[in-house]
């Protein structure tokens, strides 16, 4: 399980294209969204990629395994 920090995710479309980049990335991945924390707890085998793909969806983020 991993926690994304999600940059400028500030609303509910926002989290929609966050959670379509993630799932894009990885569609076995299952990822919850918290809007208000602006984090996604994901679980996934290759959190790069999907590091990589809420970037290109324009959300810059960062993570961390917990």
């Amino acid at each position: 399980m991993y926690e994304f920090e999600i940059q400028n995710m500030t609303c509910g479309q926002c989290a929609s294209t966050v959670e379509k980049a993630i799932k894009t990335a990885d569609p076995e991945a299952s990822a919850s969204i918290d809007l208000a924390a602006r984090t996604a707890k994901v679980e996934t085998k290759d959190p790069a990629a999907i590091n990589t793909a809420i970037g290109k969806a324009g959300y810059p983020s960062s993570f961390r395994q917990i």
